[in-house]
């Protein structure tokens, strides 16, 4: 393989651009030409590709988001859209593709490998909701931001003795919340991977101000289980009479400059993906499992150790789908009696 091309998907997350470097200075190391993708598969359906060389990645392993831009391209999914993009790839001498986004820009990834292109996913997403890694890009980067805020958050709560409900995003995930809330020693922590009572929340918010003698509370609360406003809404319909506060901390959790560990972790996907397209090998998905990386295959059977498979009537199912961390969620509740 001579000529390959890189490309960001879906959400940004700090990291990204640290992969795509990795990605290109490998590549050179091999012997290989590589070509940017604008605007993931949107871009490469409408030819949006040039080369890059070592010098357009330099100083781009400390910057957030991605210099390659991002879109959400749902056309990809159909047979036009696949062989609209494969079009443009032949028309640049491409022969594989890695692939740095979640779950939809891995079943692009797997389309362009039944094509006869050979295409490898790195999960980039601060989620960290991605099957068949511990870790994805940009999920370190994320928690820490929301460390920093939740702590500045407490100094103004404890000045005014105030309740702060902190809403951190995830998608469907919980790992944001827990491992923010632990780390900032947070009171409460809400995941949608583990039901609540709404009137045990309340009442852990009265016996803390009224007899623990303590002046603030933080809940962090996880997107997925409902908008910081709407659960404040549900405390004041439980009985909650504090001074209550609400933070959404939204799109800032994906902006920053990568921590040392995610960018360490997108270096070494990055550099993996190289080597796996080299040797001809595509539809596979590049992870970390107990600090060592691992490669999956993206569809198969879970008996395969495939991150999805598909059922007769074509529907993806997830194998082994990503699960949070509920013994963190326990932690917390020990750690903040």
């Amino acid at each position: 393989m001579k000529r390959i091309a890189v490309l960001t998907s879906g959400g940004d997350a700090p990291g990204m651009n640290a992969a795509i470097r990795a990605v290109v200075r490998k590549a050179i190391s091999e012997g290989m030409e590589v070509y940017g993708i604008n605007r993931g598969y949107a871009g490469m359906v409408d030819g949006d590709i040039f080369p890059l060389g070592s010098k357009e990645v330099g100083d781009k392993i400390s910057r957030g988001g991605t210099f390659l831009y991002s879109a959400r391209y749902p056309e990809f999914a159909q047979l036009e859209g696949q062989l609209a993009g494969i079009e443009q790839l032949k028309k640049h001498g491409i022969e594989g593709v890695v692939v740095i986004g979640g779950d939809g820009s891995y079943h692009g990834a797997m389309r362009l490998t039944e094509h006869g292109f050979p295409a490898v996913g790195i999960p980039g997403t601060i989620d960290n909701d991605i099957a068949g890694t511990d870790y994805t890009i940009g999920f370190d980067t994320a928690v820490n931001t929301a460390v920093e805020a939740i702590d500045k958050l407490r100094d103004t709560s404890s000045s005014h003795g105030r309740t702060f409900v902190v809403e951190v995003m995830g998608r469907n995930a919980g790992d944001i919340a827990l491992w923010a809330g632990i780390a900032s020693g947070a009171d409460q922590i809400i995941v949608p991977e583990e039901e609540f009572d709404i009137e045990k929340v309340v009442s852990t918010i009265k016996y803390d101000f009224e007899h623990k003698g303590k002046n603030h509370h933080i809940i962090v609360l996880a997107e997925g289980v409902m908008s910081g406003d709407a659960f404040a809404q549900k405390l004041k319909e439980a009985g909650d009479t504090s001074d209550l506060r609400v933070t959404n901390l939204g799109h800032i959790l994906r902006g920053g400059s990568p921590t040392a560990r995610d960018r360490v972790i997108a270096s070494w996907m990055g550099s993996h993906a190289v080597e796996l397209l080299k040797a001809g090998k595509g539809g596979l998905a590049v992870g970390i499992h107990h600090e060592e990386l691992v490669e999956s295959p993206i569809l198969g059977t879970a008996e395969e150790g495939a991150l999805f498979s598909l059922t007769e009537e074509g529907k993806i199912i997830v194998n082994n789908p990503h699960k949070a961390r509920l013994d963190f969620a326990s932690l917390n509740r020990s750690l903040s009696q």
